[in-house]
């Protein structure tokens, strides 16, 4: 085939056996399957109420048993052949379901979707609600158009109720939630907290049936004190959203098909009042400040004396249908890393998965520390009953290096302060044993000399690990921007095409070519091609560069439905990250490039990594957990699989992404320490361990610069500390300044480029020829890896 004819002309090749189609093919939605399971967590089984006996009768209590949420919306969304939801899930299991029940919400379903707005109505609400400033009112709109997406929770009368009660002994009542791009959720009942409609129906249940379970359908954590400690409700599984099989795989589990092995990537509180965040994610829509520092998540709750009793189910916490035997536990020094051993047992009577997982404890030195902090983890093979496997983890000892942004010991250091060093093994950040090793550092040691970047000018006070704050220093605004390129190769005497780089020209050659309207034309995106709806990168058709086309992610390949190909609907990346399996990562990766690439489509706008700082940001759904470690690892295996088709990634949202509300001009202010141990770690893990082929910068500023715009975090940071070598993307629709995006190292401005400012940017000195040539270069590296 000729080079980049997939791009050129189309065409429609199968990439599967004998012929077939990969795209939503039997293979994928398996897999999905698989995934899902995988990652769904049991929080509570009292009594060994699960699995369900063979034949057992269930009443199936909840609107997803026929309007199941695969997944959240925006980007995220996925057009798919079908979902399977909790009813037909349980339909192929040998259980007697009590079918009134289910006729009511089918009933109440097919009535009540009349009134769910269409697609072009929809679209006309987005057009009123993008002209508008942003506001309150403007928030307010947004949310109510993404509740509006799916029916409310119908109560059930107690005549049916009691009905379901003297033909079942089981209830199983599904909870669910949907949560969307552009707006947050709300610490409210029917959102974080439980409707009235949901406490009077498990009520009931509790009162009549002689079992009760709750399964939760959400991207993100929701409260669970009211069934946590009710000792009525006799099992609790989070089943997250599990894409167009997560019906299928919650039956899998509760039927006791599949064990449970997920465990929590985030830390779930006794309230929403209990996260350090909580007034400031409310406070106002201009600005965050991330004043609980790195004191994020488990770290926060492990660490601030008193924090802990406001924990219902901890970090890595889940159970399984087995017991699991930890024995010969081993910890010591290997060079420069840190190596840990231990062998897991099966010692109960079903066949399972555990994960183990590797914390340390630093001293608290100067700088402060977490009480514990995730250092590696690795998922058992399935294990029989009786079955033990030995297991390796290793980590750098640098790792467990802190940030030193103030000077205290070495100033924009990593530094290894001297003392102790702890570790911990076990199941969960507190279902862990303190290992008979301790690792003394002699003296403080600085592990990485970097540089000043990024540093807060209005944030007034950050955490400590006492429970006190300190005062960090303000000022002026001052930002590093980039001096002009020196000027770049000399074009060739004769017109050479695309096709020929590499072999009779170089890439600077190449770009020499280009006239100065080509190049600044060129650093915009154009039309979508094919079946693509979010734009291309390029084409440059005088010189044969073809259009790469985008598409949305991360959750699957989003297609509009007038193309009439429908895709898979992959697992959230909440219940990604439940799985603590990076095998399983890779193949949900690779599953997801092989249908971008057999579209004909080039780049997948996925995989999304933002901390989960609060329970309530809108697209928590699309992002993997609150630890840095596991996120960074997840994605990495991710993003190995998707460009193992040859298609590339965009990793996003580089950074600090967390609220939706005013998502373009809400100001992130967290200190050096925070940004780097925290929210860029996990980005950091990624490019260093999956070299992604695009990074898109995030809507957003990060200490009162926009991040499209900022020479210090995408060139200072990203390309000069981490050696990152391909090109960076704004996110779509941003309408920050072109020339300060091309001198801060932005390649690629989407879904359109601005180049009138570019030349009026060139007239008056601001930006280079050789400046422009550099984005391009970018550009034009990456689409050689998609040959």
């Amino acid at each position: 085939m000729e080079k980049y004819a997939r791009f050129k002309y189309q065409p429609c090749i199968p990439l599967g056996e004998n012929g077939r189609c990969v795209t939503a093919s039997l293979k994928h939605t398996q897999l999905s399957r698989k995934a899902a399971a995988d990652g769904m967590v049991l929080l509570k089984n009292n009594n060994n109420a699960l699995p369900l006996k063979k034949g057992e009768s269930i009443a199936l209590f909840g609107k997803a048993t026929i309007e199941y949420i695969k997944g959240g919306g925006g980007s995220g969304d996925v057009n798919t052949p079908y979902i399977c939801n909790i009813y037909e899930g349980f339909s192929d299991k040998d259980v007697d379901i009590y079918m009134p029940l289910v006729e009511f919400y089918k009933d109440y379903v097919k009535r009540e979707s009349v009134n769910i707005p269409t697609q072009a109505q929809i679209n006309a609400t987005w057009d009123i609600v993008n002209a508008m400033e942003f506001c309150t009112k403007r928030d307010d709109m947004t949310y109510d158009t993404f509740a509006s997406m799916h029916v409310k929770e119908p109560a059930v009368s107690d005549e049916l109720i009691e009905s379901a009660a003297q033909h079942a002994d089981t209830a199983i009542i599904t909870l669910n939630r949907f949560s969307a791009e552009g707006v947050d959720r709300r610490p409210q009942a029917g959102d974080y907290y439980l409707s009235d409609i949901e406490k009077n129906i498990i009520d009931k249940c509790s009162e009549l049936f002689k079992k009760v379970i709750i399964v939760l359908n959400s991207g993100a954590t929701i409260d669970c004190e009211y069934f946590a400690e009710n000792d009525a409700i006799d099992a609790v599984l989070f089943s997250w959203q599990g894409g167009l099989e997560g019906g299928a795989a919650i039956a899998d589990i509760i039927c006791g098909d599949v064990n449970p092995s997920g465990k929590l990537a985030d830390t779930i509180a006794k309230s929403y009042d209990c996260y350090p965040c909580k007034e400031d994610f409310w406070e106002c829509f201009d600005h965050l400040d991330y004043s609980e520092d790195i004191f994020v998540g488990y770290r926060y709750f492990e660490t601030i004396p008193g924090k802990k009793d406001m924990v219902r189910y901890p970090f890595g916490y889940g159970l399984s249908y087995t017991t699991f035997e930890l024995s010969g536990k081993l910890c010591g020094v290997d060079g420069d890393n840190i190596v840990v051993a231990v062998t897991v047992k099966n010692i109960g009577d079903a066949a399972g998965k555990e994960v183990i997982q590797v914390y340390y404890s630093a001293p608290q030195g100067k700088l402060g520390k977490p009480a514990k902090e995730l250092a590696a983890f690795k998922k058992t093979k399935l294990l029989a009953p009786g079955e033990s496997e030995t297991l390796a983890l290793t980590f750098k000892i640098s790792d467990m290096a802190s940030f030193d942004d103030l000077g205290k010991i070495c100033e924009s250091a990593y530094v290894l302060e001297k003392g102790d060093y702890e570790f911990y093994l076990g199941t969960s950040v507190r279902d862990c044993e303190k290992l008979n090793f301790i690792y003394t550092v002699d003296s403080d040691t600085v592990t990485e000399q970097l540089s000043k970047w990024c540093k807060p000018f209005k944030l007034e006070k950050r955490l400590l690990a006492d429970g006190s704050y300190e005062s960090l220093p303000l000022g002026e605004e001052s930002h590093y921007y980039a001096e002009n390129q020196p000027t770049g190769a000399v074009a060739p005497e004769k017109v050479v095409m695309f096709d020929k780089v590499s072999e009779s020209i170089t890439i600077d050659e190449f770009v020499a070519q280009f006239t100065l309207e080509e190049l600044m034309d060129f650093v915009g995106g154009q039309p979508p091609t094919g079946v693509a709806n979010t734009g291309c990168f390029g084409p440059m058709k005088r010189l044969g560069v073809p259009a790469m086309p985008t598409a949305d992610g991360p959750a699957g390949l989003r297609l509009d439905t007038e193309t009439g190909i429908p895709t898979t609907a992959w697992p959230c990346a909440t219940l990604l990250a439940c799985t603590w399996d990076t095998e399983l990562n890779y193949l949900v990766g690779q599953g997801g490039g092989a249908e971008i690439r057999e579209n004909n489509l080039a780049i997948w706008l996925a995989p999304a990594l933002n901390i989960h700082r609060d329970p309530l940001c809108g697209r928590n759904f699309e992002y993997y957990s609150e630890d840095p470690v596991l996120a960074g690892k997840c994605a990495a295996a991710n993003i190995r699989g998707v460009q193992s088709q040859k298609v590339a990634v965009s990793m996003k949202h580089f950074a600090c992404n967390n609220k939706e509300a005013n998502r373009m001009g809400c100001d992130s202010r967290l200190s050096e320490r925070a940004l780097r141990e925290i929210y860029l770690k996990g980005f950091e893990i990624a490019v260093k361990e999956s070299s992604p082929w695009t990074v898109m910068s995030s809507y957003n500023l990060i200490n009162g610069q926009h991040t499209s715009e900022s020479y210090e975090l995408l060139t200072g940071i990203l390309r000069n500390e981490w050696g990152y070598n391909g090109m960076v993307v704004t996110d779509w629709g941003v309408k920050n300044d072109p020339v300060k995006e091309v001198k801060a190292g932005n390649d690629m401005k989407m879904h359109c480029g601005y180049p009138e400012d570019l030349m009026e940017g060139y007239k008056s000195g601001r930006i280079t020829r050789a400046d422009l040539e550099l984005c391009v270069k970018r550009i034009l590296e990456m689409f050689l890896k998609l040959a």
